[in-house]
């Protein structure tokens, strides 16, 4: 708690005295500028990763990054949602899961959960299409290929339940609204954005999101997802494989198989130094 008190004395003398403005501002409303639905993982700060200024970010954080779909609870998510379409007119979404995902890992032994935490069970089954997806067709893979797959097929599972939503829909179908998919490595502090062209997660400031004249919003139909390359990681970050899409993405159906057998191991492949 002193760390915290300390913090805050800091906040006070240091971080308030050259934003005054922006306080002022602040006070008249908030106009965020995204959506960012992330995991209460407390090694996952959206402000901190993105450096974010104070009222930049509307934010969403549970366990898992999950996003029940449409009228499949009347929780906290689903108004936040809501909110953030019709009250807030904010347009860009970002979908980050993490590795290392504590929840990923219970989706791993989701019956052993049932008695020790059954609000967790219960709350998992949100993302049993991940789940199930993972064990019908990786079984083979061992455990921590198949965490890395579960983390990666969570993110596209919750941007199908995404779309879920009228609001959200709505702004689709008329091209106001981007949906992005990250993945946080904690392992390297790096991100990794997806990008459909490539059916890969790779760096934001890759050459394949160099164009924002040519990122792609999220349309019916068809999964595109552009990234706000404003933020970079460090150089170097590997780029990830995610397997290619096994059948064309279908929008109303939450956690659609997108996966291809052939490089569902890849997932997290690395070539060797």
């Amino acid at each position: 708690m002193e760390k915290l008190l300390q913090g805050l004395r800091e906040f006070q003398e240091n971080y308030l005295p050259d934003r005054q403005e922006l306080i002022r501002q602040l006070a008249k409303g908030q106009h965020p500028r995204v959506l960012f639905i992330g995991c209460s993982d407390s090694r996952v700060d959206p402000t901190i990763i993105t450096q974010a200024e104070i009222g930049d970010l509307f934010i969403i954080r549970n366990a898992g990054n999950i996003i029940p779909p449409y009228e499949a609870t009347n929780g906290g998510e689903g108004a936040t949602i809501e909110y953030a379409m019709e009250a807030l007119d904010i347009r860009q979404v970002i979908v980050c899961g993490h590795t290392q995902c504590g929840a990923m890992k219970g989706l791993l032994q989701i019956g052993e959960l049932e008695e020790k935490m059954p609000l967790v069970y219960h709350w998992l089954h949100h993302t049993e299409a991940t789940r199930k997806l993972v064990e019908d067709h990786y079984s083979h893979l061992d455990k921590k290929e198949k965490l890395n797959l579960l983390v990666a097929q969570n993110v596209l599972t919750q941007i199908d339940n995404l779309q879920t939503y009228p609001s959200v829909r709505s702004k689709l179908h008329t091209g106001d609204l981007a949906i992005h998919g990250w993945i946080y490595e904690i392992e390297s502090a790096q991100l990794l954005a997806y990008d459909e062209e490539t059916r890969t997660f790779v760096p934001p400031h890759s050459k394949i999101y160099a164009d924002l004249e040519q990122a792609k919003s999220l349309k019916p139909g068809g999964l595109s997802l552009s990234v706000d390359n404003s933020h970079k990681p460090g150089a170097g970050a590997p780029a990830v494989a995610l397997p290619t899409f096994s059948e064309p993405v279908q929008p109303h159906w939450p956690g659609a198989n997108r996966l291809s057998p052939e490089q569902a191991a890849r997932i997290y492949g690395r070539a060797e130094a």
